[in-house]
């Protein structure tokens, strides 16, 4: 089990990444664009970043859904097939990330940093307005709840973004509804993905607990911001630092964002 010796300016630069992922995640989706690069750049594995980001990524989820579910945006009991293929997708995602070779990974990680980047970009602005549900609901958990689980489990980042661009598109949601059930779903994939990889021994602890405190704090202010503001100033942030920190990867520049 990797563990790092952590200095006081390192702790408080990951509490403060935690911070402002969380607080970015909950409003928008993507914290994980954010996070994930910074454990890169810190030097550990690619599988040990994404379990790392697994870790962190539970609590500031928890935490937004713990205050979506008490402010009654959320009955669990009617989301609870949802719920269950997110688990099972998530777990078969993360398990296929430890047969394939982290060679590959630290080349392809950069490649979908840029390619998720995009999307936030180029996708189309949802609005925020209640539509017609298109698909059955068995059918939305396979496709959404699953194929997104799957997503999350193996990669990641944006995978928040995905299941509300679900929910309203396909579900007839709007921007609120939509953001506190994606964080039930990314809370579930979150946690399945972290059992695996602590049975697997890659989650470095020492990084993701301290992550995690910020994590928390940030995702309950961008909860609250969600049903205040909404999240239309946060997509150019995430943009912006996730080309430039996966150039940065692919360029090989250096092993430290910060140094």
């Amino acid at each position: 089990m990797l563990e790092l010796s952590l200095s006081g300016d390192m702790l408080l630069l990951l509490f403060s990444v935690g911070l402002v992922a969380g607080l970015i995640d909950a409003m928008a989706g993507g914290g994980g664009l954010i996070t994930l690069p910074v454990l890169l750049s810190l030097g550990i594995g690619p599988v040990e970043a994404l379990a790392t980001n697994k870790l962190q990524g539970a609590f500031g989820t928890f935490s937004a859904s713990l205050y979506f579910v008490r402010k009654k945006l959320v009955q669990l009991r009617s989301v609870r097939w949802l719920i269950a293929c997110t688990f099972v997708g998530a777990a078969a995602g993360t398990l296929l990330v430890a047969y394939v070779d982290s060679s590959f990974l630290t080349r392809l990680i950069p490649l979908l940093l840029i390619v998720t980047a995009l999307y936030f970009w180029l996708s189309p602005r949802i609005k925020e307005e209640n539509k017609k549900r298109k698909i059955s609901y068995p059918l939305f958990a396979l496709v959404i709840g699953f194929g997104v689980g799957f997503y999350d489990g193996f990669f990641g980042p944006g995978a928040g973004s995905f299941f509300a661009a679900g929910f309203v598109l396909l579900f007839g949601f709007d921007l609120i509804q939509a953001t506190a059930h994606t964080k039930i779903l990314n809370f579930t994939s979150n946690i399945a993905s972290l059992l695996f990889f602590s049975l697997g021994g890659h989650v470095v602890w020492s990084l993701g607990l301290v992550m995690a405190v910020g994590q928390l704090i940030g995702a309950r202010l961008g909860a609250r911001l969600v049903i205040r503001r909404g999240s239309r100033l946060i997509r150019p942030m995430i943009v912006l630092v996730s080309l430039a920190i996966s150039f940065k990867l692919l360029l090989g520049e250096s092993s430290s964002l910060f140094g």
